[in-house]
């Protein structure tokens, strides 16, 4: 008996299913779309230039070691023409989707792609200040970092903020699409959900990071730390498109630290500077500044044999009441 069943499968039950999906494409829907198969952005080219982008803001950590020899100036103009290649095509593919660029020439679209292209290049420096500054924090804000290296090399904060800084200057440049493939490439490897939107200040720090949610218009201060599980959210999106560009998510002003699972919710919600918002808080209207939110008295209860109580607690308990 012949148990490869690939070996004797008729070509005709093939050509009955490709016909099938091709009769499906014909719905007119939204995910049968294939008209501008070329003229899409392609989601590989965006990450490539993320990772060549890596290599211009970090050039000592993720530059290519397959050389044997490197020149700063040579490698530097290398990955500039590139990124200027590429990131030129991949707005020109999206320039469609630009308010009042539906149907403007493609040489005007180039013509524009190019200006946005070498205007975000010129604000590398800047955007490199930035994250000199996060860098700092959080060496300085996390007793486990052993030196500069590693918070690079390794912490998945870094690596997101470092991504999102790049995006939001393309969507400060209104550029369409791209700016979120770039942010959901960081989100699917790191866990943390940072909209290119949202507006973040000076020494900005990440601890752990995993299941952040930080909202498009959310307004971050200077000096704030985020643990994880944090979500800067709206409080309702039931209004759908009617709330586009509608302030949504709160604003979190300078010096303040949010540990792990708080929610914070809301367009209208303030965080006052130089608070601290404890873990699980849930926050829908402004707090004054320097406050300290906590939550009290949710009580923990045990089942099973043992009868133990707060009362039998001591020091060396490896757990706590809240």
């Amino acid at each position: 008996m012949n148990t490869n069943i690939y070996q004797n499968a008729p070509i005709q039950d093939a050509d009955k299913i490709v016909r099938a999906i091709l009769e499906d494409y014909q719905l007119g829907r939204h995910i049968d779309k294939k008209d501008d198969f070329f003229d899409m952005p392609s989601k590989e080219v965006i990450i490539d230039i993320i990772n060549k982008l890596m290599k211009i803001v970090y050039p000592g950590y993720f530059r290519d070691r397959t050389y044997k020899s490197y020149n700063a100036g040579n490698h530097l103009a290398t990955l500039i023409e590139d990124v200027m290649y590429r990131l030129h095509a991949q707005i020109v593919k999206v320039g469609k989707f630009s308010p009042g660029f539906e149907n403007v020439c493609k040489e005007k679209i180039e013509h524009e792609a190019y200006r946005i292209t070498v205007e975000f290049l010129n604000r590398i420096p800047k955007i490199r200040a930035y994250l000199e500054e996060d860098l700092e924090s959080a060496l300085e804000g996390d007793p486990a970092a052993k030196n500069y290296d590693e918070v690079i090399l390794s912490y998945p904060g870094l690596y997101t903020i470092t991504v999102n800084r790049l995006a939001h200057e393309l969507f400060l440049l209104k550029v369409p699409l791209i700016p979120r493939i770039m942010t959901e490439h960081a989100h699917s490897l790191t866990g943390i959900d940072i909209h290119p939107g949202a507006t973040i200040g000076h020494h900005f720090f990440i601890d752990h990071g995993t299941g952040i949610v930080v909202g498009e218009t959310t307004v971050i201060g200077d000096n704030v730390k985020i643990y994880q599980g944090v979500t800067l959210g709206a409080l309702s999106t039931r209004g759908g498109q009617k709330l586009r560009d509608v302030k949504r998510h709160p604003t979190i002003e300078d010096n303040v630290t949010i540990y792990a699972g708080a929610s914070i919710l809301g367009g209208d919600t303030v965080i006052g500077h130089d608070s601290i918002i404890g873990s699980n808080a849930f926050i829908t209207k402004s707090i004054p500044a320097g406050t300290r939110v906590s939550i009290r008295q949710q009580e923990l209860q045990f089942s099973g044999s043992s009868k133990t109580s707060e009362n039998d607690l001591t020091d060396d308990t490896w757990f706590y009441i809240i």
